[in-house]
């Protein structure tokens, strides 16, 4: 054996020995070799959607199916169509009403925090209501047999954007003090009428929370009351014709009307019409004056 095959052979025994003391050394002191964790991505798992049922019972009377009416995100228009089921529903309910003149319907509306409301009410869960007891109404269902309410519900979660029955609903029976509640409120709109302050060519309306309320305030009246209407009356200021000025109220007139309609109030209880400039709430004599004056007040009759 020559010289440098014993070299190579002790260097090759030299490391076999140290792997093997390395290994029982390590084995009999319980010391182990460390290994890099494995970094592992965790995926989140998607929320399941909410969905809501159209339910409500009274006593002996129930109905229930998981089908409702359905909302996009940030919407209060209803999406159609609706499920046969709660076509059946519908008639159902109207059937049970119309035998029982003493019982409601509430409908309250859920929504989000982060949604936006398209409406001129309080909130969207009260728009939705709205436009439920809308649909209602014109399959026969009498307005003065449904309450609407709104109610936010941050846990809903929608599919695809959509809120699946995002309406509950209760069957309840009449307050005995209803017609002091409506004499009330009728009072009230009538000393603090809904004022809108805008030119003729704005497209859209931003109204504040009072504002809002009183949209909802008016609606809930004329819902109530058999024969009752809302008047829309245009005001200007005094600068130029007095005709052009009875015109331009009109159109101011008209569009507030066509907004309050926009909004679920049936156009058959509105009244539009203007008043020019012969009944100024501030003094002409300046622009501040004049602004206070290009208004459309909106009343109850």
């Amino acid at each position: 054996m020559t010289k440098t095959t014993t070299n190579l052979l002790g260097i090759f025994i030299t490391i076999l020995a140290g792997t093997y003391f390395y290994i029982t050394c390590c084995s009999e002191c319980g010391a182990t070799v460390k290994k890099e964790p494995v970094n592992e991505t965790v995926i989140p798992a998607k929320p399941t959607a909410t969905s809501y049922p159209f339910a409500f019972s009274d006593g002996d009377y129930a109905y229930n199916d998981n089908d409702n009416y359905n909302f996009n995100a940030s919407t209060s228009s209803i999406l159609m169509p609706l499920s046969g089921k709660v076509e059946e529903g519908i008639a159902s309910l109207k059937s049970f009403l119309g035998e029982n003149a003493s019982k409601v319907i509430n409908i309250t509306g859920y929504y989000k925090s982060d949604e936006t409301n398209d409406s001129a009410f309080p909130n969207l869960g009260l728009a939705r209501a709205n436009s439920v007891k809308n649909h209602l109404v014109a399959n026969g269902i009498h307005s003065t047999q449904i309450n609407t309410f709104g109610s936010l519900k941050d846990e809903m979660v929608a599919k695809d954007n959509i809120f699946l029955g995002p309406i509950a609903y209760g069957l309840d029976n009449k307050a005995e003090n209803v017609d002091d509640e409506l004499q009330a409120l009728y009072e009230k709109i009538k000393a603090n009428p809904l004022v809108l302050h805008f030119n003729t060519a704005q497209t859209s309306i931003n109204l504040n929370a009072d504002q809002r309320q009183k949209v909802a305030d008016i609606s809930r009246y004329l819902d109530k009351v058999d024969g009752a209407s809302a008047n829309v009356i245009g005001h200007t200021d005094n600068t130029g014709n007095r005709n052009t000025n009875i015109i331009l109220g009109q159109e101011r007139a008209d569009f507030g009307k066509a907004y309050l309609v926009r909004n679920g109030i049936s156009e058959t209880k509105i009244n539009s019409s203007s008043k020019g400039p012969d009944n100024p709430v501030a003094s002409n004599a300046t622009e501040e004056g004049r602004a206070e004056n290009r208004r459309t007040v909106i009343t109850l009759n």
